[in-house]
């Protein structure tokens, strides 16, 4: 107690020292309580503020910290780190954000994160940036960020999501460059086709630059029983389970194809084109996937190939390792029977957030489009 009360500055006297050291005590405990309240049940936002003001915040392995490091995990996942350290990413991005910014430029930052494609923007030249991030959590973390880095006065975060910004409020005027990576392995997954379609219509000039300015979404057959056993389920011992598909994934989930026995069944094919820079791309698509091998198709494997700009090109596909990003995978409802040379007609389609394919069903209209000449 001693050592706290010597920490308390301008204490007349003993007694209103050791007052105020328990009035601290009783409130960082009713903190801790509330927090532990506010984190049972998952408001893990209120939770990390109540245990910060209990000094969570701080260094240390105390109750608070270990409690605040709990709450604040929720809000920021673990792929940031992964994310800040691929340098394949990283190097892409900072060649096709020089190749693009012009000095004096005004740049849009969509999704800031810790705010690395902010700073490389400045560094290429960038007069301003505006960033939005939409957890306080992160955006707080970022102001300092570049605070740190000395760009502060350049780089304005802006805490909102990107459809709610206003140029003349958040922004100054249209801005000239737009960069983003708000990509999940499947691409579409994190709101990027709605993200860049309200900016280029609000909040760009109609000549801005977009990084990326373009993308493709790639797939491939495969055949896995591993894969397919993540996704499904009938019998265990001989109990019936098959109430419980109920529960399974329609659409993609994000896994290391390498991470499970599996065999391709033909080469990659494209699924979707998108042109960032005009918002054109089909919405759904009859595809002959082709097929090179005799087997059982479990699933399709996807990923994506940015076109960044300048030629650089940015991939999470199966043979790109290293990068953080997996691959997006979707197995069938049923297993499909396969022959070489044979290929297998799938109907491919999107909603702008999720990609879902399947067998081409009875009657189905969507225009063919031959899958020939493509890597």
């Amino acid at each position: 107690m001693t050592s706290i009360i010597k920490n308390v500055e301008g204490s007349p006297n003993d007694s209103e020292a050791e007052s105020l050291f328990w009035d601290e005590v009783v409130g960082s405990e009713a903190m801790l309580k509330h927090g532990m309240d506010a984190l049972n049940r998952r408001d893990y936002a209120t939770a990390a503020n109540l245990f910060a003001g209990a000094g969570g915040a701080r260094p240390g392995y105390g109750p608070a910290n270990l409690l605040f490091n709990r709450a604040v995990r929720q809000l920021v996942p673990r792929w940031h780190f992964a994310m800040l350290n691929d340098q394949a990413r990283n190097e892409a991005y900072r060649k096709a954000i020089s190749a693009v910014v012009r000095p004096g430029d005004l740049v849009l930052d969509i999704g800031t994160g810790a705010g690395l494609l902010s700073l490389l923007a400045i560094e290429a030249g960038a007069g301003m940036v505006v960033t939005c991030e939409m957890e306080p959590v992160i955006a707080a973390i970022a102001r300092r960020t570049m605070a740190v880095n000395g760009v502060d006065s350049r780089v304005k975060v802006v805490e909102a999501k990107s459809t709610d910004l206003r140029v003349g409020v958040d922004l100054p005027r249209p801005a000239d460059v737009l960069v983003t990576e708000i990509f999940d392995c499947g691409l579409l997954g994190e709101g990027a086709l709605p993200s860049i379609e309200h900016a280029r219509q609000e909040l760009l000039r109609p000549d801005a630059a977009i990084v990326p300015q373009g993308a493709r979404l790639w797939g491939r057959l495969v055949e896995s029983e591993d894969l397919f056993a993540h996704n499904h389920v009938d019998t265990v011992y001989d109990f019936d389970m098959t109430l419980f598909q109920q529960f399974r994934s329609m659409e993609y989930f994000s896994t290391y194809l390498t991470g499970y026995r599996h065999r391709l069944l033909g080469e990659a094919f494209p699924l979707f084109d998108f042109d960032f820079r005009t918002g054109k791309c089909e919405q759904e698509r009859l595809i002959p996937a082709p097929v090179s091998a005799d087997g059982t198709c479990h699933a399709i494997v996807m990923w994506f190939e940015l076109d960044l700009a300048g030629g650089v090109t940015l991939s999470n596909g199966i043979e790109d390792h290293g990068t953080h990003w997996r691959q997006a995978v979707q197995t069938f409802e049923r297993p499909l029977s396969c022959r070489a040379g044979e290929p297998l007609r799938l109907l491919v389609s999107h909603d702008n957030d999720r990609v879902l394919v399947r067998p081409e069903p009875l009657g189905a209209t969507a225009a063919e489009e031959s899958v020939s000449g493509h890597r």
